[in-house]
């Protein structure tokens, strides 16, 4: 294995832990601790294509609305640059509520490094279609 490939592994297994951690909180429905890892301007774009902003995500959260069962991390790929990078995996997610079947999706987070700190800026599900 290369300097380059094992500094690669890395790097992607240091944003799959931050993504773990992320998504844990949203789980967990630990507002404090998502709300320090999702920037202020944050932004999801949901496998039904609407938008939602940080508060009203984190919002329905905490109220109950969108309850996560389930959010399992496949494979994953991950772009990076000096200030940003761009994590993308696939995931099985499990919501409460209708039948509470896991369904599954692509999933891309755009990081960005502010004030020495990575937040996810923008994150995107698209559903997966099994024929």
């Amino acid at each position: 294995m290369s300097s380059s490939t094992s500094h690669a592994d890395a790097e992607l297994a240091r944003f799959l832990a931050l993504e773990q951690r992320r998504t844990q909180a949203l789980l967990a429905r630990d507002i404090a601790t998502a709300m320090r890892l999702h920037a202020a301007d944050y932004q999801l774009i949901t496998p039904g294509g609407g938008a939602l902003s940080r508060e009203r995500y984190l919002g329905l959260i905490e109220s109950g609305e969108l309850i996560y069962l389930g959010w399992e991390i496949g494979a994953a790929a991950l772009r990076r640059g000096a200030d940003m990078a761009l994590l993308r995996y696939r995931a099985t997610l499990t919501l409460a509520g209708g039948e509470q079947r896991p369904f599954d999706v692509w999933h891309t987070d755009s990081y960005e490094l502010r004030d020495g700190e990575w937040l996810a800026v923008w994150s995107q599900a698209t559903a997966i279609k099994t024929p």
